[in-house]
């Protein structure tokens, strides 16, 4: 059954409290929570995955003492039609690795396991970062992977068993208070089904052998970073044609002059900087983020197969993880941000698309705002169903 908690709560606990003093300085430890993560991934649900979904690599790998297991010895190949398939998870083979001590990865899963996909997809929106999700499967007394920095950020979600971790202080370590749920300078972790630990970037961690299996999900946080502005802010100004030109003839004879002048150049490019405007580069990156999410479009075959039969009686609603941003274009314009593209549509139409971005329950075709006759409301619709925004509503 699907948790009402919001995704980053239960990764969390307290959303404040994390997003001031926790995001990118140190180690966090949660939980176990009321609801715990097994509604995300159970061991019935990686039985069911490795056994009757036909996995192909990399959706899957074996690791066993930190060393990644050939393909040859867990795989075979199908055939699918009259074309063959490699690299397709030989169950037998992998139950019998398991068996004898390996790991079981499941990568990827925030693309294809729909209790992941919902999850990490709100996630996401939530953090205002892209997420991922990736599963372990651990014997008793087996170890994974030796001890490791990751280059993004972590939640461990422990969704069955438990798993005991060693975590290094992070690399800028913040002393800061330290309470019975921070695990900042903490040597062992242990983590049992319901937890969640946070791992900033950089931070050493290794899971040792436990004496029970163990199911957790790795959720990777690829975040966006200051970095990332200051060089779009740097690059806009880097665009005018004056920066275009070369370095002097003989340049590597006077390197002294070279760089005077290169001095000069510097702040003047530093004068520029201070003048420009901050607004563009976070806005140009918060509309590349709502613009590059993966589709959300479940239910969507049997949606289009229907759409002749809308009318002014229909219900329909936002889909599950929809984005509905708008935006002002150019003259006559809306934009809307759908989370993965953008939708162009005449500016008349702002007063029913603000309805629908706000609609948070079932909406009917006939009662949107705007002044739109029925054919245009219909139209309207159809469109916004078949873009993934909305769905039908059964009555």
């Amino acid at each position: 059954m699907r948790s009402a908690v919001q995704p980053l709560q239960r990764c969390v606990g307290d959303v404040d409290r994390f997003a001031d003093e926790v995001w990118g300085r140190r180690a966090w430890v949660h939980g176990p929570t009321a609801d715990g993560f097994e509604d995300l991934l159970s061991l019935d649900g990686v039985d069911e995955l490795l056994t009757q979904h036909s996995l192909r690599s990399p959706a899957f790998r074996l690791v066993r003492d930190g060393r990644t297991v050939p393909l040859s010895d867990c795989t075979r190949t199908a055939r699918i039609g009259g074309t063959s398939v490699s690299g397709v998870a030989d169950p037998a083979r992998v139950l019998a690795a398991v068996e004898d001590g390996a790991t079981l990865v499941l990568q990827g899963l925030h693309r294809y396991w729909p209790p992941l996909v919902g999850f990490c997809r709100e996630l996401e929106l939530e953090l205002g970062h892209p997420c991922q999700v990736n599963a372990y499967v651990t014997p008793p007394g087996a170890q994974g992977l030796r001890p490791h920095t990751d280059s993004h950020d972590v939640f461990v979600l422990q969704a069955f068993g438990s798993k005991s971790w060693q975590v290094w202080p992070a690399p800028a370590a913040d002393a800061g208070d330290t309470g019975d749920t921070e695990a900042d300078g903490v040597e062992d972790v242990e983590l049992r089904a319901g937890m969640a630990l946070y791992l900033p970037t950089g931070t050493r961690h290794a899971a040792r052998a436990q004496h029970v299996v163990s199911g957790h999900l790795t959720v990777g946080i690829h975040p966006t970073r200051w970095r990332d502005l200051i060089e779009s802010a740097v690059a806009r100004v880097l665009r005018e044609p004056a920066w275009d030109a070369p370095l002097p003839v003989r340049y590597h004879r006077q390197p002294e002059s070279v760089a005077d002048e290169l001095r000069r150049q510097l702040k003047q490019v530093g004068a520029q900087l201070m003048a420009a405007d901050p607004v563009e580069p976070v806005g140009e990156r918060v509309e590349r983020f709502l613009t590059t999410r993966p589709p959300v479009l479940r239910g969507g075959l049997l949606d289009r197969l229907r759409l002749s039969t809308l009318d002014d009686t229909t219900r329909v609603r936002r889909r599950a993880g929809s984005v509905c941003e708008l935006r002002a274009g150019d003259a006559g314009v809306l934009r809307v941000l759908l989370g993965d593209r953008e939708l162009r549509v005449p500016d008349r139409l702002e007063p029913a698309m603000r309805e629908i971005a706000a609609a948070r329950g079932t909406v009917t075709v006939g009662d949107l705002a705007g002044g739109l006759d029925e054919t245009s409301r219909l139209v309207l619709v159809r469109r916004l169903v078949r873009e993934g925004l909305l769905e039908v509503v059964d009555a």
